[in-house]
């Protein structure tokens, strides 16, 4: 029954009063003015100014009234600003969840260039590394999503970010690092160290040693690459990491890095809802991820879209 346009003729009344200050302040004539109040007056059956008096002053409904146009316009114009500042693409959320351990690298400095790029974008990191993070995207849960295994799930759109190579880090000790490239099979004596995630989201199973029917001798497990590079290089066991991820480990005693069959390439995509691939802070951030990636990190490529 109340209307915006209601709470506003009465804050009106309220400060300019008077019905003839009010009407020029809303740029309306004091008769329709006056109709307008008349008609709420009818609408909620109380009056709601006192015409008795010179000049006519609000009753106690009608200060009522004003007290919730105080609480209420200031929002409603916030929100209609805000509105308007995200249909231009200055404002909004960017919840980032990676399906990559070895992302933090590369992540940090493009969120840091991101957030003094677009101080108004609210951004938020989270490791997906528990979760499924591609329906949660769907859901709306998240926003951008970094993964290197893209599902066909409706409303989702995909970029590549770039090709990178899945090597293999051995002891320089192990048999192994005599090897001019490494087979499925040469891992069946040996301890792989993963991150701590389902196989089923681990690129040395899914593309190198399931398509092969091979199985690692054990699994051990280390949340953080430098863990994961340190054992390997006080041989207990080894490891597969993209290639960009050991570049700065490749001169520590120790440690070889092999090529994993003819070599295996994989390409890091982000992901985002469809209805989001066109939003200016989004299109922002994707940019400047891949122009940080390429600017930093060794060993990568342009990813093979077609």
């Amino acid at each position: 029954m109340i209307e915006t346009r209601h709470l506003e003729t009465l804050l009106a009344i309220r400060e300019g009063g008077s019905l003839q200050e009010a009407a020029e302040r809303l740029h309306v004539t004091q008769s329709a003015l006056s109709h307008q109040l008349r008609d709420l007056e009818v609408r909620l059956r109380t009056p709601l100014l006192n015409r008795r008096t010179r000049p006519a002053r609000l009753t106690t409904a009608g200060l009522r009234l004003v007290a919730l146009a105080e609480d209420v316009l200031p929002r409603i114009r916030a929100t209609e600003l805000e509105l308007r500042r995200l249909a231009a693409g200055r404002t909004g959320r960017l919840h980032v969840a990676i399906d990559c351990h070895s992302c933090f690298q590369w992540l940090m400095p493009t969120l840091d260039a991101f957030r003094k790029d677009w101080p108004e974008v609210t951004l938020d990191l989270t490791a997906a590394f528990s979760f499924a993070p591609l329906p949660a995207l769907a859901r709306g849960d998240l926003d951008v999503v970094i993964t290197s295994d893209p599902e066909p799930l409706a409303g989702l759109h995909y970029q590549a970010l770039f090709a990178y190579e899945l090597v293999l880090a051995v002891n320089r000790a192990s048999p192994l690092a005599r090897a001019a490239q490494v087979q499925p099979s040469d891992l069946a004596d040996q301890t792989l160290i993963t991150y701590p995630v389902d196989r089923t989201r681990l690129d040395v199973f899914t593309v190198f040693l399931d398509p092969a029917g091979a199985e690692p001798a054990a699994i051990r497990t280390a949340e953080l690459t430098p863990m994961i590079v340190q054992l390997v290089a006080s041989g207990r066991g080894v490891a597969a990491l993209p290639s960009w991820a050991l570049a700065e480990y490749r001169d520590l005693p120790g440690l070889k890095v092999l090529r994993l069959g003819d070599g295996i390439w994989r390409t890091l995509h982000t992901a985002v809802r469809a209805e989001d691939a066109e939003t200016p802070y989004v299109q922002a951030f994707l940019e400047q991820a891949r122009r940080i990636c390429f600017e930093t990190l060794p060993g990568i490529r342009t990813a093979d879209t077609r």
